[in-house]
């Protein structure tokens, strides 16, 4: 270790001690400069240990219908009592954590109405959807060191996803299940899409192919934006009907199609100049998505592109989302794992592909896009 690094190791380690002193503790709270820092740093940390119950309060708003009951007109907690069939005593306590929670806020005549948060959380559906998922994933996490060992054997998110986990093969799903996930996904891909189509623009590409496009919603965003884009949409038998059926009801029938398959295990349609993977790669780990990566470099024109979007890691100030929601999110779910553009190009060039670019979105704690173009062999 050099000279430099010694001395950051040794202040690091007078730091943690520093910190971890009762006596420090106590002291920094009585200093005007110290004290700002120490309570910022107690917050963020009974920050974590609330988070759960923070997540609960939101599900109950949520449940209750409080957001949409008050976009409509402020109401007094007397109204919202009657109308939630709740006791005076809890709708106060609801009201009094939904208001601290930025999810709600007081207005004139003591009503209340959407808080900023609220207001946004009603104007994206699919956030009250993985509100309502997310049932699961706790329930996944309820021990989550038996997770990280490997020790559960089967969980909620792993059955939900069930095609996912069996690595492309069509599932024996009831048809209920293949649209949960289905539509669970598409509800969330509209701001995806509006993301990357504004990222990469795509006027001057023929035909789409969206591999594990789902029912259909990125490929119909893109046909809509660009009258002269066909679009077809690759993924699971059952769920590739499920984009047909968007598609015609849509009227792009004559411009959109979904084939059924295996990304996996089957070969691509090819001749496709422009090739989408949205939100898939995080969904395995690297070797399968080295096979789908040489599944696309052989299917797609010479002067196509592939272009791949989702969160990832080493976003600045996305840095919990990615690391923390998303790694958790992926293991309880079975396989699969954020990665840095870095890892992603690392990947690509491996599956044949080189001239990585990185597209900048305008929320990268969504979503973020990197294009590649084929190399010639």
């Amino acid at each position: 270790m050099s000279g430099s690094g010694r001395w950051s190791a040794s202040l690091l380690r007078w730091r943690d001690r520093l910190l971890t002193d009762p006596g420090f503790q106590r002291r920094s709270l009585r200093w005007p400069i110290a004290r700002w820092i120490a309570r910022r740093r107690m917050r963020a940390l009974f920050d974590l240990l609330s988070g759960f119950v923070y997540s609960q309060v939101l599900l109950a708003c949520v449940r209750l219908d409080l957001f949409e009951r008050l976009s409509r007109s402020p109401k007094t907690a007397e109204e919202l009592a009657d109308e939630l069939d709740l006791s005076r005593a809890s709708l106060d306590r609801l009201l009094e954590a939904a208001v601290s929670l930025g999810l709600v806020e007081h207005r004139a005549g003591a009503a209340f109405g959407l808080g900023p948060l609220g207001a946004a959380l009603l104007g994206n559906p699919a956030v009250a959807m993985m509100i309502e998922h997310h049932g699961a994933l706790y329930t996944d996490l309820d021990d989550p060191v038996a997770l990280l060992r490997g020790e559960r054997q089967a969980t909620e998110l792993g059955r939900f996803w069930a095609y996912s986990r069996n690595a492309g093969h069509e599932m024996p799903l009831a048809a209920n299940d293949t649209r949960a996930y289905s539509e669970l996904m598409a509800a969330s891909q509209a701001m995806i899409a509006d993301q990357v189509l504004a990222a990469y623009p795509l006027k001057r590409h023929r035909c789409l192919l969206d591999v594990g496009g789902g029912a259909g919603a990125f490929a119909q965003a893109a046909m809509q934006q660009h009258p002269r884009l066909r679009a077809c949409v690759f993924d699971l038998p059952s769920v590739a009907e499920l984009a047909r059926e968007r598609f015609e009801r849509a009227g792009l029938g004559t411009r959109g199609d979904a084939l059924g398959g295996s990304f996996l295990h089957d070969e691509l349609p090819a001749g496709h100049d422009l090739v989408s993977l949205v939100r898939v790669l995080h969904d395995h780990d690297d070797e399968s998505v080295l096979e789908v990566l040489r599944a696309v470099r052989s299917a797609i024109a010479p002067d196509g592109v592939v272009l791949i979007a989702e969160p990832m890691l080493g976003t600045r100030g996305a840095e919990p989302v990615t690391a923390a929601y998303f790694g958790f999110y992926l293991m309880a779910m079975g396989q699969g794992r954020a990665r840095t553009p870095e890892t992603i190009e690392a990947l690509l060039r491996r599956a044949g592909f080189g001239r990585v670019k990185q597209h900048r979105t305008s929320a990268p704690l969504l979503v973020r896009v990197l294009s590649a173009r084929p190399v010639s062999s």
